[in-house]
């Protein structure tokens, strides 16, 4: 028989360890209602349509499930991502793939309208991404981690940054990962969100982009970083971030 007393204090250990390694605070595996937290609007902006659901979809999903309103922002609609495709052709097929992946973690989809590959960083878009993401109003905004191999991912980082800024840091932003050690360089996660409910809607959400060998990409890079980030927390799986603002609002992150 275990000792209830050792038990109980091994449990306050890992759970003062856990806060301290920064896990989002906010509970996501209940109704918020009955935890009488207010309605949230969360927003993903990505680089290309499967980028927000392999980097962050179980806490999307998890968000999702807990009744807060979430919109995904596509930066291009992965025009140059199918070989042997025309730019319009690639574009058809792998729009349908997200809007059927929002329809899995309940989420709007937006399409910026930039062209995959040929991403663009000035003065017009600086605008343009800080007027989508005003028109969402949100609480908590999530974008590529800025020092990633891809300039797509890049863009999509700086132009979220700069709308942050610009809005005078009206809401929580957090930088989420990628292929991990292939595109995002030196992600040090700063809070985490276990993902064990939620993994396998992100799996589904994933598959739905079909044209991206999603079996190759998850099973090789998206799936291992589920499982280190949830070793790192003492969970089964998890996602990392790495918090900007520092800024914790009342019962969320």
């Amino acid at each position: 028989m275990k000792n209830s007393n050792n038990t109980n204090s091994r449990r306050g250990f890992l759970k003062e360890a856990i806060l301290a390694a920064g896990i989002l605070p906010f509970s996501l595996d209940s109704d918020s209602a009955e935890q009488g937290i207010s309605k949230k609007k969360i927003v993903v902006v990505g680089g290309h349509p499967d980028d927000p659901e392999s980097g962050c979809g179980g806490t999307l999903a998890k968000y999702s499930k807990a009744g807060h309103d979430i919109t995904i922002i596509y930066l291009t609609t992965g025009e140059a991502g199918i070989t042997g495709k025309t730019h319009a052709e690639a574009a058809s097929i792998r729009k349908a793939e997200a809007v059927n992946a929002c329809k899995i973690l309940n989420a709007k989809p937006v399409f910026a309208g930039q062209i995959d590959g040929d991403t663009i960083v000035n003065s017009e878009w600086l605008k343009k991404m800080r007027e989508l993401i005003a028109l969402e109003k949100p609480d908590i905004v999530f974008t590529h981690w800025p020092i990633d191999s891809h300039k797509d991912h890049q863009a999509a980082s700086f132009l979220t940054i700069q709308a942050w800024i610009h809005s005078l840091k009206s809401f929580q932003l957090y930088f989420f990962e990628v292929m991990t050690g292939d595109q995002s360089a030196g992600f040090t996660p700063t809070d985490y969100v276990e993902i064990e409910a939620t993994q396998e809607l992100k799996r589904k959400a994933v598959f739905c982009h079909v044209s991206q060998d999603p079996d190759g990409i998850y099973t090789a890079s998206h799936g291992a970083m589920e499982n280190f980030r949830g070793r790192e927390i003492n969970a089964k799986a998890a996602e990392g971030f790495v918090r900007v603002t520092g800024k914790r609002s009342s019962g969320i992150i």
